[in-house]
């Protein structure tokens, strides 16, 4: 079935072709698609091109189809072109010739459009939340080893005096500013788009309005054109949001594969969580968080991929965009998972204390030297020179009492401050709207 026959056969290479995988990723997508359509469909009543009793079947058979879909799945019948033909395919021939009216004023193109949005909207809640736990959990080990001094490094050398509580709060910290830029896609993707239909609006009476309200949206995308210049566009928003996240996962990562290794052996995790060789009986290969930065690097491509699928496109539809969806789609999932790996480990990791008992960390405590002498009257750079001389002559010992108070130093994490900030963040989304209305659409 294709919404847009005439009786015309199309060739089956071109057919093939065009549909390409399209169904396999529809699958994300049916729940929003019955979810839009109960929404469309109550709309469709009130301005009065539907009847009540008309309303009360498609609704009934809608939500039916809806709780199929979550029990069990569905699958797409031979010949059926995407999640949009096959939602009416099946009304139709549960109901007859009604269950063709509920394109009524619609196109397949603002359809797709409210479905990724509403499939976004869903997946970014569970991102937020799922973020929040490794977060919380960053700021918990921050917390229980903020004593645990380790060194911190300059162009992969011994610089300075940092701690386990001033490392695991860095990426605490980083997530939050990754929700900021997740938080403002989240407000474009929290748009309705619905009633735009090919683009160019609709001569029926229909009301944008009600759709926005029924479907929890923050707003409309007003103007016809652009709500369908969004396709892509929104799409891009959301993937760069996400590369950040992705981008702080992947540098965590890098440093778990570094600071794990035996030449610096900070920590080490229960065996369980580490693989092996298969000709070396003493290898612990980091090979989750391996995989972390690759597929996190993968997710930061995303961007860059759309951005170049869909350059230069004029206004309106073009095919191009089907090809997002296989990029776009599995990002989330990818994501999400990289996240709960992280939590994982990093709730088994095992902290080495007295690192710095090492002899090749002496000297990151120089910096401490010249500070002392500072505050006894002495310039900086005449301390700097000083204590330079010390370590060429081979007379500087390092004093490994630290003292730094200022904020988010080893001495004062200022960890409250952090939480508090993602709190902020965390409750500029409105989930819970969304939510409500979604449910009541389900219940009626």
């Amino acid at each position: 079935m294709k919404l847009w026959e005439k009786g015309q056969q199309l060739d089956k290479a071109v057919e093939n072709f065009t549909i390409g995988n399209d169904t396999t990723w529809d699958m994300e997508l049916v729940s929003f698609d019955i979810i839009g359509s109960i929404a469309h469909t109550k709309m469709l009543t009130a301005v009065k091109l539907l009847t009540k009793q008309e309303e009360t079947l498609l609704v009934k058979e809608l939500i039916n189809l809806y709780k199929e879909v979550e029990n069990k799945g569905l699958i797409f019948e031979e010949g059926v072109e995407d999640v949009h033909s096959q939602v009416e395919k099946i009304l139709t021939d549960r109901l007859g010739e009604m269950g063709k009216k509920i394109h009524t004023a619609r196109s397949r193109n603002d359809q797709i459009l409210l479905d990724l949005r509403l499939y976004s909207r869903n997946e970014i809640k569970h991102l937020v939340e799922r973020a929040n736990e490794l977060f919380l959990l960053l700021i918990e080990l921050s917390e229980k080893y903020k004593e645990v001094i380790l060194p911190g490094y300059t162009h992969y050398q011994v610089a300075m005096p940092s701690s386990f509580g001033l490392w695991f709060g860095a990426y605490a910290e980083s997530l939050t500013d990754d929700l900021i830029l997740l938080s403002a896609a989240y407000r474009i993707v929290n748009q309705n788009p619905l009633g735009s239909a090919a683009g160019y609006g609709s001569s029926f009476p229909i009301r944008r309005d009600i759709t926005t309200q029924l479907l929890g949206f923050g707003t409309l995308s007003y103007n016809s054109i652009y709500a369908q210049m969004g396709r892509g566009k929104t799409e891009k928003v959301v993937a760069f949001a996400l590369s950040s996240i992705a981008a702080t996962l992947s540098k965590l990562a890098m440093d778990v594969c570094l600071f794990s290794s035996q030449n610096f052996d900070f920590f080490s995790f229960p065996d369980e969580f580490t693989t092996g060789s298969s000709i070396m009986p003493h290898k612990k290969n980091p090979d989750v968080f391996e995989l972390i930065r690759a597929k996190c690097n993968k997710i930061q491509s995303v961007p860059n991929d759309i951005a170049l699928i869909t350059a230069n496109l004029p206004s309106g539809y073009h095919r191009d965009f089907q090809i997002l969806k296989e990029i776009y789609l599995p990002a989330f999932s990818t994501l999400a998972d990289c996240i709960q790996m992280t939590i994982l480990l990093l709730s088994h990791i095992k902290i080495k204390n007295n690192i710095l008992d090492e002899k090749r960390y002496k000297y990151m405590f120089s910096v401490e030297e010249i500070n002392k002498k500072v505050k006894a009257g002495m310039s900086f750079r005449e301390a700097y020179k000083e204590v330079a001389k010390e370590i060429a002559e081979n007379k500087y010992q390092p004093d490994k009492k630290l003292l730094h108070t200022h904020e988010g130093s080893i001495g004062n994490l200022c960890n409250d401050k952090i939480r508090s900030k993602m709190e902020e963040v965390i409750s500029e989304f409105d989930f819970s709207k969304a939510d409500e209305a979604i449910k009541n659409l389900l219940r009626t």
